[in-house]
């Protein structure tokens, strides 16, 4: 059973169809690249998936369940840039927040769930950060404080919507790493990515997305030029040869 269904997925911005019939089948402990113009539909169908937004029609399901009876198992790091940052918290609090589906909302975590949240933040390089206030932080920690929120959820699916925007080389490569320790542990993983020269580096699947699925399947087979210019409608007027095939 593949761990994340998407299953004819339709949603609409007033009566503007945003994304048509989506259907994908993601199976267990790979790394997915959602890529596709700017407008695409790509945060839409995380956002949709999540139940943030209203889908006109479909359904995910998760390990074989409604994503509604299955939630507690996915975890999401959104754009940097959806986040108020000017709000009063630090970044171990931030992180805590990840553990809220294990202590529940309105309960004060345990002191395990401190240990943990300290754990994932040690994993990211930002434990000496951990009473910093997330306004001080740079644009690369608070991304770092993020993914260890998501990692503090330890959840068996993640969705993390362009993770790599503005950031440096070193949190890059940092992420990265994480991402494929995440495989390693048979965690399922979905980012949204923009650099089509790093995709092959990086994703086991892609999705090309616009609208529709334009394709979906194993890296090496699906991120081909025709692929690429039919999901871009011809705007991609350079790719190395050794960052495609076909």
């Amino acid at each position: 059973m593949n761990p994340l269904v998407v299953d004819q997925m339709t949603v609409a911005y007033d009566r503007q169809l945003v994304l048509e019939d989506v259907s994908f089948s993601v199976p267990e402990g790979k790394l997915v690249g959602i890529i596709g113009p700017n407008g695409a539909g790509k945060s839409t169908l995380m956002k949709a998936m999540l139940n943030f937004i209203p889908r006109m029609h479909g359904n995910v399901f998760v390990y074989g369940q409604p994503y509604e009876k299955q939630r507690h198992l996915v975890g999401y790091v959104p754009q940097r840039n959806s986040v108020d940052w000017d709000f009063p918290t630090n970044a171990l609090d931030v992180v805590l927040m990840g553990r809220y589906g294990h202590i529940g909302l309105w309960k004060r975590p345990r002191k395990e769930d401190v240990e943990i949240a300290m754990q994932c933040l040690d994993k990211v390089g930002m434990l000496p950060y951990a009473k910093r206030q997330i306004s001080q932080l740079s644009g690369g920690q608070q991304q770092r404080v993020f993914l260890a929120r998501a990692l503090a959820q330890d959840a068996s699916i993640y969705l993390m919507d362009e993770p790599f925007v503005g950031v440096d080389a070193a949190t890059e490569k940092a992420i990265i790493q994480l991402l494929n320790e995440l495989k390693t542990r048979g965690k399922t993983v979905l980012v949204v990515h923009h650099d089509l020269q790093t995709v092959r580096d990086y994703f086991d699947y892609v999705l090309l997305l616009n609208k529709r699925v334009i394709a979906f399947g194993e890296t090496e087979r699906t991120f081909t030029y025709d692929h690429i210019q039919n999901t871009y409608g011809g705007k991609v007027t350079f790719l190395s040869a050794t960052h495609i095939v076909g």
